[in-house]
C-alpha cells in the first residue's frame, strides 16, 4: 500500500480541480448577474460565420483535457507536472483576471430564429444554457488545449513511439479545430482566442524552460 501510494503521490496535484471549479462557477454567478462587465468583442468577430456544427471538437475538449491528464499521469510523472504546471497556472490566471476584470460578449445568435433545427444546434443549446457569455477572456477552452498539445509535442515517450507522430500531429489538428470552435460556435470573441495564445507563452517558458528542471523533478519526487 505504502509503494502504491509513494507511487501515485502526484496525483496530489490533481486536488486543484475542485477548488478550481468551486471558484470558477462563483464567478460565474456573480458576473452573469452583474450587468456591469466589459464587452470583449471585435470587428473581425462579425466576419467569422457560425457554424453550428463545431460542437463537436468543442465537446471534444472535455475528452481531449481528461484524457491527456491520465495518460501523463500513468505515463511519466515529470510530464504530469509539467502538464499540471502549465495548465493549474494559466487557469488560476483566468480566474483572477476574471474577478478584477469581468468581462463578456454578445455574439451568441437566437438559436430560434435560424430557421433550421438538427441535433448539433441542441447540443449548442444546452451548452448555452449550461455556460454563459461571460468570464471569456482569456479563453480557457483555448488555454488548455495549447497545454495538451505542448505536452504531447514535448513528451519524450511519444517521440520515440512507432506512433509518436500520428499523435502530434493529431493532437495539433485536436487543438486547431478546438480552437476554431470557440469562435465559429460565437462562445468566444477572437480576443479571448488571442489572449489565451498570448497567455500560454509565458507558461510555456515557466513549464518547459530548461533551468526550472531542478524545481520540477524535486516536486514530482
Amino acid at each position: 500500500m505504502k509503494k502504491f501510494l509513494y507511487k501515485y503521490k502526484h496525483a496530489l496535484a490533481l486536488l486543484y480541480l475542485p477548488l478550481y471549479l468551486i471558484a470558477f462557477f462563483s464567478l460565474e454567478s456573480i458576473v452573469s448577474n452583474d450587468s456591469e462587465y466589459t464587452l470583449v468583442e471585435c470587428r473581425l468577430d462579425d466576419f467569422i460565420p457560425f457554424w453550428e456544427i463545431f460542437i463537436i471538437p468543442y465537446y471534444l475538449w472535455f475528452v481531449y483535457i481528461a484524457a491527456t491528464f491520465v495518460y501523463f499521469f500513468f505515463a511519466d510523472r515529470q510530464d504530469f507536472f509539467r502538464l499540471c504546471l502549465f495548465m493549474f497556472t494559466g487557469m488560476t490566471i483566468c480566474l483572477i483576471i476574471y474577478a478584477v476584470w469581468p468581462n463578456g460578449h454578445t455574439l451568441r445568435p437566437d438559436l430560434s430564429t435560424l430557421g433550421r433545427d438538427n441535433i448539433f444546434l441542441r447540443l449548442l443549446g444546452r451548452l448555452y444554457t449550461a455556460d454563459t457569455s461571460t468570464n471569456v477572456c482569456p479563453s480557457i477552452h483555448t488555454l488548455n488545449s495549447i497545454g495538451a498539445c505542448i505536452a504531447f509535442y514535448h513528451a519524450d515517450r511519444i517521440k520515440k513511439a512507432k506512433y509518436g507522430r500520428a499523435v502530434r500531429i493529431g493532437t495539433l489538428v485536436l487543438t486547431i479545430s478546438i480552437c476554431l470552435s470557440t469562435v465559429f460556435l460565437k462562445q468566444h470573441s477572437i480576443l479571448d482566442v488571442f489572449a489565451a495564445m498570448a497567455l500560454a507563452i509565458p507558461l510555456y517558458l515557466v513549464a518547459y524552460l530548461p533551468k526550472y528542471d531542478r524545481i520540477r523533478k524535486f516536486l514530482a519526487g
